[in-house]
């Protein structure tokens, strides 16, 4: 997600609540953070202590009207990502959005469309999905370490956040 320009700090991260947190330090990490986007006051305070070098936006609009943003990553409640997926598209940006890309099928479907016509990244955050355990299993069954495969079981021992919006 992070584009050929010489500025490698083009990323925001917009919400920085209970999963947020973890993408703005690893994208921190990498030095690709460059703008916290969050509506509540009170972020910047908290943060700027440890996010020197970054920018902090409380408008989801000024994250898209900067030029020096080349991708979004949303972490903000599921009913939001849809629309704001859509928009940061729209605005020539690349998306990151957290799990579930969005709460209606035809919702996703539209982005994927809309990211294919736009040539932009669309990327749903499915955290296990580049575990590293996963990943070498994935590489086993390919060259057929294995033999041949019947099923795989796994059992995931914390299943995180209850998501009550996600409940129909």
């Amino acid at each position: 997600m992070v584009s050929s320009n010489n500025n490698k700090r083009n990323i925001a991260v917009v919400g920085m609540g209970y999963w947020g947190k973890n993408l703005v330090r690893n994208f921190h990490e990498l030095d690709a953070l460059a703008v916290i986007c969050d509506s509540n006051e009170k972020v910047e305070a908290n943060c700027s202590a440890d996010y020197r070098n970054v920018r902090f936006a409380r408008e989801f609009s000024s994250v898209l009207a900067d030029p020096e943003i080349a991708a979004v990553a949303l972490a903000t409640p599921a009913v939001a990502h849809y629309t704001m997926a859509k928009a940061a598209m729209e605005a020539g940006k690349d998306v990151f959005v957290e799990k579930p890309l969005a709460i209606d099928v035809k919702e996703g479907e539209e982005l994927t469309r809309i990211a294919k016509q736009k040539g932009r990244v669309l990327m749903v955050g499915h955290i296990l999905r580049y575990h590293p355990a996963i990943v070498r299993l994935q590489e086993l069954i390919q060259a057929g370490t294995l033999g041949k495969i019947q099923y795989v079981y796994s059992n995931r021992l914390n299943i995180g956040k209850i998501r009550t919006e996600l409940i129909v």
